[in-house]
């Protein structure tokens, strides 16, 4: 089937979410590689935009906001002009950042909700989810904590555990609190607006599975294994008061689920453009209606399933929108072979790079890029940025620049020499050359950014490998003549580095056009051996790349040393006082002593044992506790523990737990049962 041709390309990148800053991680798996694919496409003279924008809605922000003291809005006030300083600086280049906090976006993201609600697209269920009593409202995810029942920590969250990191729902905590009040949250009944998946799921299928196999195997693995799967309604709306409100008659409290809201921020975003400058971008409905539109996402792997089934649900349930031609997402960046951990401050964080390397926006881009997560995760280490930048950027492109740009000053007052007859080697690095940008084209085409830099780069080590065989500093005593053809040819490479580079690093890329004197250049010029004229006069000369120092690279190292050290101090803490609760609720829990008959690891669960206990009621009693990793079964039999009598039983891996053993956890985390300083019968109370 022959390949669509495109008038023009939309390309979005993932909305940061604006509670925090930008680090390397989102930069590798978002933002660089889709600012390469925009400048590349500029450079051949297509038309494009590219959106950005901050998302600004959503629990985290809210959460933040409380615990600051201040409002949402100072909140994300704050961080979106953080993060759009730091997009601006980096080389980010955005036709638009906008927000999704903006007239524009509340106007049309609540008329896409208004029309999938007027055309019966939306289905109204009725659930029930946790309500706090005292603060008198729904509860989202992460206003709600308790005890995770896989591997017991006390402090999950309604959505996540992160301390076994498995995905959890609200009503399955043990003892679930409200963090707004530190009461026990009750069930009651909402009404929520869904977007019914489960009607486009053979529709998804098709569109995905059958249409676009050329899409990255994580993103078509990660989509076929939802769409294996019976898709279900989700709702679209939420509870709260901070957001898009829903605009429908008897929806007052309710807003729209910021992953329905912050998407069409892509949409409304490039509006805000085209309303602005329609001289320049005409109509936003071309860019996201015209047939002749490639729509491009680029995000991160955990975006994967918002961008590639939900989004493009609600865009088919709408019916006037394209949907996107492809969605190359990336894998996670670790840093120093650990998880990037925005809580712990183990990240490199953009604006703190830009301020600690000035100058260096190019360097980072090298490196993340030579480094990309495309097909799997991969790991950043100060010691790889440092090496990368001194034996590539400095010792291979900056040197072979260097050296031809100097000999040219000294030997022919810095003006293009005329090229004579050409020998052997001559020819041989012209032809290494000249595939070149066919091989680039061929990769960006395709979104293989890192072997797309390879490509670039071996441009480079052709210029330095041929002007160091070459040796024009000592041909120039006996064959001056000779020299001529030979810096001729290298100068055209220098021209031809400047145009391979200029997508992916644009700052290096401009100095360098700078330094000869080239001042028109596009796509179609990569190859050609005439860009530099003879007779052309080149500018001043200067180095393209410094050398980075063991005693900066140890700065950044420290400074992740004390991140460490900082959440290793916290972690020696001890926590908050919980909230107060009254003596009437302290004697609800029926408190006991239980004299451990029998443990046993519990099979295929490696945090559990199960313990067999005298309760001094005459007959066993059965507890699953999840301690297996601080302590041996043989360690705990014949043992008193205290352990709580009334709670309901729940199964754990099949086994009915009658209660839970008590155990105190450590400032590591690390947990330690209970025990009795003298001797007590099985059975006897605590109170």
């Amino acid at each position: 089937m022959k390949e669509k041709q495109y008038k023009r390309t939309t390309v979005t990148a993932a909305l940061p979410y604006a509670n925090g800053g930008v680090h390397i991680g989102h930069l590798a798996g978002v933002y660089v590689p889709a600012d390469i694919y925009v400048r590349y496409l500029r450079l051949k003279k297509q038309e494009v935009v590219f959106i950005g924008g901050s998302d600004e809605h959503g629990v985290p922000i809210t959460i933040r906001a409380r615990k600051e003291g201040i409002t949402p809005q100072d909140v994300v006030d704050r961080y979106h002009n953080m993060i759009k300083d730091s997009f601006e600086k980096f080389g980010i280049s955005f036709d638009i950042y906008s927000r999704t906090t903006s007239k524009i976006h509340h106007t049309l993201a609540a008329d896409f909700f208004r029309k999938l609600h007027d055309e019966g697209k939306l289905t109204e269920e009725v659930s029930k989810q946790y309500y706090d009593e005292e603060a008198k409202q729904f509860l989202a995810d992460r206003y709600i904590t308790g005890e995770c029942p896989h591997c017991h920590n006390e402090h999950a969250y309604g959505d996540q555990c992160e301390k076994c990191g498995r995905d959890l729902a609200p009503t399955e905590l043990i003892n679930p609190k409200s963090t707004l009040s530190g009461s026990a949250p009750v069930m009651k009944e909402t009404k929520n607006w869904c977007l019914p998946l489960n009607q486009y799921q053979e529709w998804l299928k098709r569109w995905i599975l059958e249409e676009h196999k050329e899409w990255r195997p994580n993103v078509y693995g990660q989509c076929k294994s939802w769409l294996d799967m019976d898709l279900q309604p989700r709702a679209m709306t939420r509870d709260l008061d901070w957001g898009i409100p829903v605009p429908l008659e008897g929806a007052e409290g309710k807003v729209l689920y910021v992953w329905f809201d912050a998407p069409i921020g892509y949409i409304s975003n490039t509006k805000e453009l085209c309303d602005a400058h329609p001289e320049t971008w005409g109509n936003w409905e071309k860019w996201w209606k015209d047939t002749d539109t490639r729509l491009i996402h680029f995000i991160g792997k955990d975006n994967i399933v918002f961008h590639c089934i939900i989004f493009p649900t609600m865009m088919k349930a709408h019916g006037d929108l394209i949907m996107p031609d492809n969605v190359p997402a990336n894998e996670f960046l670790n840093l120093e072979n650990e998880k990037i951990s925005t809580s712990k401050n183990w990240a490199v964080w953009l604006h703190e790079y830009l301020e600690d390397m000035p100058g260096k926006q190019d360097v980072m881009r090298y490196v993340l890029t030579a480094n990309a997560p495309e097909t799997k995760d991969n790991n950043f280490t100060w010691k790889d940025f440092q090496e990368r930048n001194n034996s590539e950027l400095v010792a291979i492109y900056g040197n072979f620049v260097n050296r031809a740009l100097q000999l040219t000053k000294k030997y022919f007052d810095g003006m293009v020499p005329v090229c004579g007859e050409l020998l052997d080697v001559d020819r041989q690095a012209l032809d290494e050359f000249k595939d070149v940008k066919q091989k680039v084209e061929a990769l960006l085409d395709v979104f293989k950014f890192r072997d797309a830099l390879k490509e670039a780069m071996n441009l480079a080590r052709i210029g330095n490998k041929y002007i160091t065989d070459c040796e024009p500093w000592k041909v120039w005593k006996t064959d001056p003549e000779r020299v001529k053809t030979i810096l001729y040819i290298s100068l055209q490479l220098v021209a031809n580095l400047s145009v391979a580079f200029e997508p992916f690093l644009p700052f290096s890329s401009a100095k360098l056009r700078n330094m000869i004197n080239m001042q028109d250049f596009d796509w179609t010029q990569l190859g050609r051996t005439d860009l530099l004229k003879a007779g052309h006069q080149l500018a001043e000369p200067e180095l393209l790349f410094e050398k980075i120092e063991d005693e900066t690279i140890g700065q950044q190292l420290q400074k992740l040393e004390n991140a460490k050290k900082e959440n290793e101090s916290a972690a020696y803490k001890a926590k908050e006082i919980k909230p107060e609760v009254s003596f009437e609720d302290f004697e609800k829990l029926d408190i006991r002593v239980g004299h451990v008959k029998h443990c046993e690891k519990v099979k295929k669960a490696k945090k559990l044992l199960k313990f067999t206990l005298d309760d001094g009621s005459g007959e066993d009693r059965t507890i699953v506790s999840g301690i297996a990793a601080y302590y041996e079964p043989e360690e705990l039999i014949g043992k008193d523990v205290l352990f709580i009598a009334n709670f309901a039983p729940r199964k754990l891996m099949g086994i009915e737990s009658q209660g839970m053993i008590l155990s105190a956890e450590n400032f590591d985390g690390s947990l330690s049962v209970t025990s009795l300083l003298k001797e007590a019968k099985p059975g006897s109370c605590v109170g």
